[in-house]
Protein backbone atom coordinates (compact mmCIF):
# COMPACT_ATOMS: atom_id res chain seq x y z
CA UNK A 1 0.00 0.00 0.00
CA UNK A 2 1.39 3.26 -0.53
CA UNK A 3 2.09 5.82 2.05
CA UNK A 4 -0.85 8.50 0.35
CA UNK A 5 -3.49 5.11 0.29
CA UNK A 6 -2.97 4.41 4.13
CA UNK A 7 -2.54 8.25 4.92
CA UNK A 8 -5.86 8.37 3.20
CA UNK A 9 -6.98 5.00 5.06
CA UNK A 10 -5.87 6.47 8.39
CA UNK A 11 -7.96 9.65 8.53
CA UNK A 12 -11.03 8.12 6.95
CA UNK A 13 -11.02 5.96 9.94
CA UNK A 14 -10.90 8.63 12.57
CA UNK A 15 -11.80 11.34 13.52
CA UNK A 16 -9.75 13.83 13.42
CA UNK A 17 -9.03 17.37 12.72
CA UNK A 18 -7.51 19.66 9.48
CA UNK A 19 -5.49 22.57 10.20
CA UNK A 20 -3.31 24.34 7.75
CA UNK A 21 0.04 25.82 9.23
CA UNK A 22 1.85 28.77 7.99
CA UNK A 23 5.60 27.86 7.37
CA UNK A 24 8.11 28.10 9.71
CA UNK A 25 5.65 26.68 12.53
CA UNK A 26 6.52 24.10 15.21
CA UNK A 27 4.70 21.27 15.53
CA UNK A 28 6.51 19.39 18.19
CA UNK A 29 9.47 20.71 20.17
CA UNK A 30 12.63 19.13 21.08
CA UNK A 31 11.86 17.48 24.82
CA UNK A 32 8.11 17.93 24.41
CA UNK A 33 6.21 14.59 24.80
CA UNK A 34 4.22 13.53 21.23
CA UNK A 35 0.59 13.00 21.97
CA UNK A 36 -0.58 13.61 17.87
CA UNK A 37 0.56 12.27 15.07
CA UNK A 38 0.60 14.50 11.64
CA UNK A 39 -0.81 13.34 8.15
CA UNK A 40 0.24 15.44 5.00
CA UNK A 41 -2.13 16.37 2.73
CA UNK A 42 -0.18 19.11 0.93
CA UNK A 43 3.66 20.93 2.24
CA UNK A 44 6.36 19.71 3.75
CA UNK A 45 8.00 19.78 7.02
CA UNK A 46 11.08 18.82 8.69
CA UNK A 47 12.89 17.22 11.52
CA UNK A 48 15.45 19.19 13.11
CA UNK A 49 17.54 19.09 16.54
CA UNK A 50 20.18 21.18 17.78
CA UNK A 51 23.69 19.75 18.21
CA UNK A 52 26.37 22.10 19.65
CA UNK A 53 23.89 25.04 19.38
CA UNK A 54 23.85 24.02 15.58
CA UNK A 55 20.03 23.55 13.55
CA UNK A 56 21.18 20.11 12.44
CA UNK A 57 18.29 19.06 9.77
CA UNK A 58 17.40 15.04 10.18
CA UNK A 59 14.46 14.51 7.89
CA UNK A 60 11.83 15.86 5.18
CA UNK A 61 8.53 15.17 4.85
CA UNK A 62 6.45 15.65 1.93
CA UNK A 63 2.29 14.96 0.99
CA UNK A 64 1.34 11.26 1.69
CA UNK A 65 3.64 11.18 4.96
CA UNK A 66 2.84 10.33 8.36
CA UNK A 67 4.82 12.16 10.75
CA UNK A 68 5.85 12.14 14.35
CA UNK A 69 8.56 11.66 17.33
CA UNK A 70 7.30 8.04 17.12
CA UNK A 71 9.36 7.34 19.55
CA UNK A 72 8.05 9.86 22.14
CA UNK A 73 4.67 9.33 20.72
CA UNK A 74 5.16 5.18 22.71
CA UNK A 75 7.27 5.55 24.92
CA UNK A 76 5.68 9.02 26.19
CA UNK A 77 9.40 10.69 26.98
CA UNK A 78 11.11 13.77 25.51
CA UNK A 79 10.64 14.12 21.82
CA UNK A 80 14.46 14.02 20.31
CA UNK A 81 13.71 16.27 17.77
CA UNK A 82 11.42 19.22 16.63
CA UNK A 83 9.05 18.94 13.94
CA UNK A 84 8.64 22.29 11.76
CA UNK A 85 6.55 23.31 8.44
CA UNK A 86 8.98 24.32 5.45
CA UNK A 87 6.23 25.80 3.62
CA UNK A 88 2.18 26.50 4.11
CA UNK A 89 1.22 22.79 5.23
CA UNK A 90 -2.19 21.02 5.80
CA UNK A 91 -2.41 18.11 7.83
CA UNK A 92 -4.58 15.94 9.39
CA UNK A 93 -4.37 15.62 13.01
CA UNK A 94 -4.70 12.15 15.01
CA UNK A 95 -4.85 12.23 18.33
CA UNK A 96 -2.73 9.90 20.50
CA UNK A 97 -6.22 7.55 21.74
CA UNK A 98 -7.98 8.24 18.34
CA UNK A 99 -4.76 6.38 16.96
CA UNK A 100 -5.12 3.57 19.70
CA UNK A 101 -8.40 2.79 18.79
CA UNK A 102 -7.40 2.65 14.70
CA UNK A 103 -5.21 0.26 15.76
CA UNK A 104 -7.61 -1.80 17.28
CA UNK A 105 -8.83 -2.52 13.63
CA UNK A 106 -6.68 -5.80 12.18
CA UNK A 107 -6.93 -4.67 8.71
CA UNK A 108 -5.73 -1.32 9.80
CA UNK A 109 -2.68 -2.55 12.24
CA UNK A 110 -1.86 -4.92 8.99
CA UNK A 111 -1.08 -1.41 7.18
CA UNK A 112 0.57 0.03 9.95
CA UNK A 113 3.41 -2.37 10.12
CA UNK A 114 3.67 -2.65 6.53
CA UNK A 115 4.14 1.34 6.85
CA UNK A 116 6.67 1.11 10.25
CA UNK A 117 8.82 -1.71 8.10
CA UNK A 118 8.93 0.39 5.12
CA UNK A 119 9.93 3.73 7.33
CA UNK A 120 12.64 1.31 8.87
CA UNK A 121 14.17 0.11 5.26
CA UNK A 122 14.46 4.07 4.45
CA UNK A 123 16.19 4.70 7.91
CA UNK A 124 18.40 1.84 7.37
CA UNK A 125 19.44 3.09 3.95
CA UNK A 126 19.81 6.81 5.19
CA UNK A 127 22.36 5.49 8.19
CA UNK A 128 24.20 3.73 5.46
CA UNK A 129 24.34 6.30 3.25
CA UNK A 130 26.16 8.87 5.99
CA UNK A 131 28.51 6.20 6.72
CA UNK A 132 29.55 4.84 3.32
CA UNK A 133 28.85 7.61 0.78
CA UNK A 134 29.95 10.94 0.34
CA UNK A 135 28.12 14.21 0.46
CA UNK A 136 28.14 14.30 -3.59
CA UNK A 137 26.59 11.10 -3.52
CA UNK A 138 24.09 11.97 -0.46
CA UNK A 139 23.09 14.91 -2.73
CA UNK A 140 22.31 12.44 -6.17
CA UNK A 141 20.58 9.90 -3.89
CA UNK A 142 18.15 12.75 -2.36
CA UNK A 143 17.55 14.20 -5.68
CA UNK A 144 16.31 10.85 -7.27
CA UNK A 145 13.99 10.25 -4.00
CA UNK A 146 12.92 13.96 -4.44
CA UNK A 147 13.41 15.45 -7.97
CA UNK A 148 11.84 18.59 -6.64
CA UNK A 149 13.17 18.99 -3.19
CA UNK A 150 15.43 22.30 -4.38
CA UNK A 151 12.41 24.06 -5.66
CA UNK A 152 10.97 23.40 -1.78
CA UNK A 153 13.59 23.22 0.71
CA UNK A 154 15.70 25.92 1.46
CA UNK A 155 19.59 25.53 0.42
CA UNK A 156 20.73 25.63 3.88
CA UNK A 157 18.02 22.91 5.67
CA UNK A 158 19.41 20.64 2.65
CA UNK A 159 23.16 21.14 3.14
CA UNK A 160 22.64 20.55 7.02
CA UNK A 161 20.44 17.29 6.23
CA UNK A 162 23.94 16.38 4.30
CA UNK A 163 26.19 17.09 6.72
CA UNK A 164 28.15 19.85 4.84
CA UNK A 165 28.13 23.46 4.94
CA UNK A 166 25.67 25.61 2.11
CA UNK A 167 28.95 26.58 0.56
CA UNK A 168 29.88 23.15 -0.08
CA UNK A 169 26.05 22.34 -1.40
CA UNK A 170 26.75 25.19 -3.77
CA UNK A 171 30.17 23.47 -5.20
CA UNK A 172 28.25 20.06 -5.64
CA UNK A 173 25.53 21.97 -7.55
CA UNK A 174 27.59 23.80 -9.44
CA UNK A 175 29.43 19.71 -10.69
CA UNK A 176 26.21 19.04 -12.30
Amino acid sequence: MSKKNFTYLLTSNSTNEEEIFPAKTILLREGEISKRIYCIESGCLRSHFLHDGKDISFQFFFEGDTVASFESFYSGEPSHFTLETIEKTKVRIIEQEDFRKLLENEEMRSHYENRIIQRFIVYQKLFLSRIKNSPQERYEELLKEYPDIIKRIPQHYIASYLGITPVSLSRIRNRR
